[in-house]
């Protein structure tokens, strides 16, 4: 629950980081510039009160800028007086969302499908915290490639104390502590975290700019200033798509729409990329702890 609220909370200052640098470099047109971060949590149960916790609570996001969809709004007087709009209308969620969490059970994935399915809009990223049931299945039910999902493990003999701290989890996700342990990519604690997420994270980052028809130069340079990356060692055109495709781009163009669905399940050239470049990992580290820290001191 930490780890998956820490991931999820790190994605989204990312993204909103993205978006805000976009509009100082770029001005206010755009798809992408029009309107700050906008987040859907659709389910408010266990992990979708834990999840809009950890948004509010170490994000500095503005509660205006999260809508919840859940079956029992007339339930959730919190969410009205932390200023979270709440209803039961997934379809409204869902078009207004530029990244929308799964937050139910599994049992009710049909019925929210078949709700879902036709109203995403394409930019629309979905964050999914549904057990079994893999990126790929969960595509072909809502009709939508734009998907995201942690999967996390358990690491044999290492141990699990850390993770049982008895404050809530907006405290645990300021604690130095769990900070560094929940780092994606150097997770410690008897968990581990699949990197082909992190992979995702990043061409979630480049899939914003190419809805946005953001020229690939411009995009390189934002996600490259979110990393405080430099050449040499620094992200280019040829760390997120291969070399035949990556010589026929103009700096001008846009990237191609990347599709998670391919990126969860083989190598990419992001992630042989990254595999291979000790800098990156270190700059997402840094990126990570560094965040969290400053929205901590907030």
């Amino acid at each position: 629950m930490i780890c998956g609220c820490a991931h999820a909370a790190f994605l989204c200052r990312l993204s909103h980081s993205l978006r805000e640098n976009a509009k100082r470099h770029h001005g206010s047109g755009g798809n992408m510039y029009d309107l700050t971060l906008r987040v859907g949590i659709l389910g408010l149960g266990r992990i979708g009160k834990q999840l809009l916790t950890s948004l509010l609570e170490t994000t500095g996001m503005h509660p205006a800028q999260i809508n919840i969809s859940t079956r029992r709004p007339e339930s959730s007087a919190d969410c009205s007086e932390r200023g979270v709009e709440c209803y039961f209308d997934n379809i409204r969620l869902a078009a207004w969302a530029d990244v929308l969490f799964l937050c139910f059970l599994p049992c009710n994935l049909a019925s929210v499908g078949a709700d879902l399915r036709t109203h995403l809009p394409k930019h629309c990223l979905v964050y999914s915290f549904i057990t079994a049931v893999p990126p790929k299945r969960l595509a072909n039910i809502l009709g939508h490639s734009f998907i995201l999902k942690p999967q996390y493990d358990f690491v044999t003999g290492e141990t699990t104390d850390l993770w049982k701290s008895s404050y809530g989890i907006a405290r645990a996700l300021r604690d130095p502590v769990m900070i560094k342990a929940s780092c994606p990519v150097e997770m410690s604690g008897g968990l581990s975290l699949d990197q082909k997420w992190v992979s995702g994270v990043l061409y979630s980052l480049l899939n914003i700019c190419t809805s946005a028809c953001l020229a690939s130069r411009d995009t390189l340079v934002l996600i490259n200033n979110l990393f405080q990356l430099k050449a040499p060692q620094e992200f280019t055109t040829q760390s997120y798509i291969n070399s035949a495709h990556a010589s026929s781009l103009s700096p001008d163009e846009p990237f191609p729409w990347i599709n998670l669905i391919d990126v969860h399940m083989k190598d990419t050239p992001l992630s042989l990329f990254i595999s291979r470049s000790p800098n990156i990992p270190a700059a997402i580290s840094m990126a990570y702890k560094s965040t969290a820290t400053t929205e901590k001191t907030q």
